[in-house]
């Protein structure tokens, strides 16, 4: 008997495409909010990533009658006190885009010189049943460092500005492999890979 469909709750098609990428070897399959007209925008007003998370894997859950794997993600920076946190995707305002949040974060470490700059993704993922009963939680870090001027053009939000140390290469540098490898989601993923095996698969 085929294991039920996983929902990956996000319509960015990027991110979307990552997670489904984990889950594939393992016989999961996977749709995305992009393929369900009936899903609903969900409020992210928590206060934390795993917050937001759980509001998106339960509430999708719920309104979809199915499997939904949740994230939320973002980057903190150290000398931010951990800005610009669950507000990444909107640290320059609520329609601004990539550039806009880039150029802002950049100006509020302007003069820092780079062992001041020490900063990290984060990413905390929820899987909810179709009752909306949260059955696995798993989180995700990748330290790095802010740089200036951006580097590389592949990624998206902040990948240009994200140096591994060890790698001297940014996010933006790097190929889709190695951030596979190392990123915060892949982290998180590859932690709740076994609960979401055993879970949809029986």
């Amino acid at each position: 008997m085929p294991s039920p469909p996983l929902v990956i709750g996000t319509h960015n098609a990027k991110k979307g495409a990552e997670l489904a990428d984990a889950l594939a070897p393992h016989g999961v399959r996977v749709q995305t909010l992009a393929d369900l007209p009936d899903a609903i925008e969900v409020v992210e007003d928590g206060q934390t990533f795993a917050d937001n998370a759980r509001l998106k894997a339960v509430q999708q859950a719920r309104r979809l009658g199915q499997w939904v794997l949740a994230d939320d993600s973002g980057i903190q920076v150290d000398a931010l006190k951990g800005e610009p946190g669950v507000y990444s995707a909107r640290f320059a305002g609520p329609d601004c885009d990539d550039e806009a949040n880039n150029r802002l974060l950049l100006e509020k470490l302007s003069g820092l010189p780079p062992q001041k700059r020490g900063a990290q993704y984060y990413c905390h993922v929820t899987l909810a049943d179709p009752a909306g009963e949260i059955r696995g939680e798993a989180t995700g870090v990748c330290r790095g460092v802010i740089v200036d001027p951006p580097r590389g053009a592949n990624g998206f939000g902040y990948d240009p500005l994200f140096e591994i140390r060890e790698l001297h290469r940014t996010f933006g540098e790097l190929g889709p492999a190695v951030k596979k490898a190392i990123s915060h989601r892949s982290r998180a993923m590859r932690a709740i890979l076994p609960v979401v095996v055993r879970e949809l698969r029986g």
